[in-house]
């Protein structure tokens, strides 16, 4: 009955806009999730593209799920807490991280987030200068190999075609400052776009303030009429990022505001330095084929005081982590289109090289001063894989895709803090992940797609960190946490109706993970992990109309049933909902824009009650936050003024913005601020 109700509020708001007056045309959406420009119609997956309106018009910009948001099958948490970085999930992959991002490829203008051992980060992406997000949901390793759950690719801005200058600030609650200076322009065959951006904030609860200065550059050199390449060059400087940690809800309903006191005794929180550096070639070769050269190098410095020491039993005291990260790697790719066998066929091929160092030590933290040393250990990650993917054209209205990936990933650690013994270890992963799907053109705008596909997952080096489940004295080397393995059937149906008036995509899948990696305790910021087998299942509902001159609708609906299968070191909890996910999730926006430059937008966000804990003995309540946003720009001959305002958690919901999973001692819970006012400007001036 709840899934059914659910169901009619998703169709309902559907029905509504598909029978509303009058309804404008909605662009042909072009996406490049298949590593080649395509019609998301003509992908045999679910794929949810957001554009530039959507990502800065009139946003507070703290968080990238600010617009991921109305992705479904997506769940995002955190975006108040900068120590621990956004936490995204699709489809249930990436839910057991309590920092940082699992079980995802993320990519950012090619270049990849996700570093060699699987996990990614997104504190280097400039909000203020991203145009498009593509997200594939779903098991991709056919395409992108290890820990491809699904695959999130974003895209900086290109220059406007004459030069112009931006510059642009942003203002709210708990003392946020945001400033922007962006330019960028056309000269001859150089596009370039230059944007730095600098943020400092105090956020809602205690020890919560951040700092960071961003520098993000993209230059795009047209070096004849057939090839170009494209530098990315990326700065990220934040010297804070404190920590308030999770706390018990008896402490958030007494005041939501407060950090965990650990958090403060231990001065919990961390700072990063990190550069990159990225270049893409692209060459038109004859007969329609196109070759694709990448090649990217990243260096990061980072340290973390986390909120562990000697006053919590059983676990080391090594609560200061420090590494110095070299990161790179690079990729070949061939796409062709030929006639086999009397059949079109488009046919992707390539291989991908990414090698990660990290040179770690941990120190004693006492009271929040960095002590003795007493962890020392290079991490070496190495991932190689070759792919192919053949698009056959059975007709004019039916496409057969079959593909492959093999995968081989070695991690190793060279233990050099030896008066523990030596821990040196290593262990290599590979798999094949195949992918087999059709899709079949039931109208000129509308297809149906099948699909088995797979994921091919491997622990992070923090996820192998030992020990893994009795919880004593944190070691060197490996634990003996496996590679987990995802099989996913799914059917989708998708594309414009209407006379392009209204676009909609619904997905329902079914998948079985095997030894899926499971956070079992967290203590600190520390996770500890194990295998589980898992069924998952859902259904996914989007839709997108633009009724009357100047209005849009959006909805979107998440149906998630998750579920732990077997479960060797705790068959008890055999039966239980994977923690950290809603069943139920639903986006709805109203959006509406007049041509004088004056906009109004207002969006709504349903989560249902989620479980805490693998036991499912603690839950997080359902939660329901609006929010509202306006803006006005004029434009004044070569220059363009645009105001806005905006309102978060418009009807003082109380609720969690992140829930630590299998949080030690009940602190699992970061409220999310009250009602909280914004307001920014951006002037454009246009140089010629």
């Amino acid at each position: 009955m709840v899934l059914a109700r659910w169901i009619g509020i998703a169709v309902a708001v559907s029905a509504c806009a598909a029978i509303a007056d009058e309804l404008q045309p909605i662009d042909e959406i072009v996406v490049v999730s298949t590593r080649i420009e395509q019609s998301v119609k003509d992908v045999p997956a679910a794929v949810t593209v957001i554009g530039k309106r959507d990502i800065q018009l009139g946003r507070q910009q703290l968080g990238l799920d600010e617009s991921l948001n109305r992705v479904p099958g997506l769940f995002a948490q955190n975006r108040y807490n900068f120590a621990q970085d956004l936490r995204i999930a699709i489809r249930g992959f990436g839910a057991r991280a309590n920092f940082g991002i699992r079980g995802l490829k993320i990519y950012a203008d090619g270049i990849p987030a996700t570093t060699a051992d699987g996990q990614s980060g997104i504190d280097d992406i400039d909000l203020g200068s991203l145009t498009r997000i593509e997200v594939t949901r779903g098991p991709t390793s056919s395409l992108y190999g290890a820990s491809a759950g699904g695959v999130i690719s974003l895209f900086s801005e290109d220059g406007p075609d004459e030069p112009t200058i931006q510059t642009g600030v942003t203002l709210g609650e708990d003392q946020q400052r945001k400033y922007q200076l962006k330019a960028g322009g056309q000269t001859e065959r150089l596009n370039y776009m230059v944007s730095v951006s600098d943020l400092s904030y105090d956020g809602f609860r205690d020890n919560s303030r951040v700092e960071s200065t961003q520098l993000n550059s993209k230059f795009r050199f047209d070096i004849d009429d057939d090839s170009e390449l494209m530098i990315a060059l990326n700065l990220v400087d934040s010297p804070v990022a404190d920590d308030a940690g999770g706390i018990t809800s008896a402490q958030a309903a007494a005041d939501p505001s407060q950090a965990q006191p650990r958090n403060l005794s231990s001065n919990a929180g961390e700072k990063l330095d990190q550069q990159k550096l990225g270049l893409v070639y692209t060459r038109q070769l004859q007969s329609g084929a196109e070759m694709v050269l990448r090649n990217y190098y990243v260096q990061r410095d980072f340290s973390a005081f986390l909120p562990i020491g000697s006053h919590i039993p059983f676990v080391s005291d090594d609560g200061v982590v420090e590494f110095e990260r070299f990161f790179y790697g690079g990729g070949l790719q061939f796409s062709v289109t030929r006639e086999l066998f009397g059949f079109p066929h488009r046919i992707t091929t390539g291989l991908d090289i990414d090698i990660q160092s990290d040179d770690r030590q941990r120190y004693l933290n006492d009271a929040g001063v960095k002590g003795a040393l007493s962890f020392d250990q290079l991490e070496e990650a190495e991932s190689y894989g070759v792919f192919v993917r053949d698009e056959i054209s059975l007709s004019s209205d039916v496409r057969l895709i079959v593909g492959a990936h093999y995968n081989k990933v070695e991690l190793s650690v060279d233990d050099r803090f030896l008066s523990n013994a030596d821990q040196s270890s290593r262990i290599d992963f590979d798999e094949l992940s195949p992918l087999l799907a059709a899709v079949w053109d039931l109208t000129p705008k509308v297809s149906a797609y099948g699909s088995y596909s797979t994921s091919f997952e491997t622990p992070t080096f923090t996820e192998l960190a030992s020990p893994a489940r009795n919880l004593t004295v944190s070691l060197g080397g490996f634990n003996n946490v496996s590679a987990q393995d995802a099989r996913s059937h799914e059917l989708g149906l998708k594309g414009g109706f209407l006379e392009d008036r209204l676009y909609f995509d619904i997905a329902v899948f079914t998948m079985e993970v095997k030894d899926e990696i499971t956070n079992v305790a967290n203590i600190g910021d520390r996770s500890f992990f194990e295998n589980a087998d898992t069924d998952r299942s859902g259904l996914e509902i989007s839709a997108v109309a633009t009724p009357g001159d100047n209005w849009r609708l959006s909805v979107a609906y998440t149906y998630s049933d998750f579920t732990f299968d077997h479960f060797a070191t705790d068959p008890a909890y055999e039966g239980n909902n994977l923690p950290g996910l809603p069943e139920h999730q639903l986006f709805a926006e109203v959006a509406y824009s007049h041509p004088s430059g004056f906009y109004v937008v207002g969006d709504v966000l349903v989560v249902g009650e989620l479980y805490a804990n693998n036991a499912n003995s603690t839950n997080n309540d359902k939660s329901t936050v609006a929010n509202a946003r306006a803006g006005y720009s004029t434009i004044r001959g070569r220059w363009t003024v645009a105001a806005s305002i905006g309102v978060n958690n418009l009807f003082d919901e109380s609720y969690n913005s992140n829930v630590r999973i299998n949080g030690f001692g009940g602190r699992l819970f970061e409220p999310a601020p009250p009602r909280n006012l914004y307001m920014g400007i951006i002037v454009d001036y246009q140089l010629r």
